[in-house]
């Protein structure tokens, strides 16, 4: 995926691919930590506008809470 979601080219990514094998290890290990600490942060950001978008949805009252696990179903096919 390049930045902002968008699919790479095929002859991108496999030119990323090979590029990568020919690192060193200490240069492929560095790129798996920026890795890793890429899709926490994408991951971090996909949770935050989840968090918002419920809680616009809560402010204008379109929540609905239930402990009934019919009542719950019936909300999940909504």
């Amino acid at each position: 995926m390049g930045k902002g979601g968008e699919a790479l080219p095929e002859m991108i990514f496999s030119d990323v691919v090979e590029a990568i094998k020919s690192l060193s290890i200490d240069e492929k290990h560095e790129i798996q930590l920026l890795l890793k600490q890429y899709l926490r942060e994408e991951r971090r950001d996909e949770i935050y506008k989840n968090f918002s978008a419920a809680k616009k949805e809560q402010q204008k009252g379109e929540l609905k809470f239930s402990a009934d696990i019919t009542e719950l179903k019936q909300l999940l096919e909504e």
